[in-house]
């Protein structure tokens, strides 16, 4: 799936993943720079990277696909990803209801 539509755009990858979490990583990129003065990656790729970990962690706890909307993400931003490091997105499901998921995560450049 990583390697279709806007995650293979991205250059999104597939690290690893257990029962319930899942690890994605994206390789800095020059086209995907926000601010070229300093090279650090855009907010945009770095949140659909979360998003898509999120999601692929309630898969995993489900064992199966199924479609599903993210209705809240928040994100707090420490600092910016180090420019020329991939950024990776670990992410967990916590607790899966019968028509909701709760989900958390972090992205780190190592």
């Amino acid at each position: 799936m990583l390697e279709h539509g806007h995650t293979g755009f991205i250059g999104m990858q597939y690290r690893n993943h257990g029962d319930n979490w899942v690890e994605l990583g994206m390789p800095w990129r020059e086209d995907l720079v926000g601010d070229p003065e300093t090279g650090v990656l855009a907010s945009g790729p770095i949140i659909s990277l979360l998003d898509n970990a999120t999601s692929m962690a309630v898969w995993a706890l489900r064992g199966a696909f199924r479609p599903q909307v993210t209705l809240d993400l928040r994100i707090d931003y420490v600092r910016a990803a180090a420019p020329g490091k991939t950024v990776i997105a670990w992410a967990e499901c916590y607790q899966l209801k019968r028509s909701m998921a709760f989900v958390r995560g972090i992205a780190h450049d190592g």
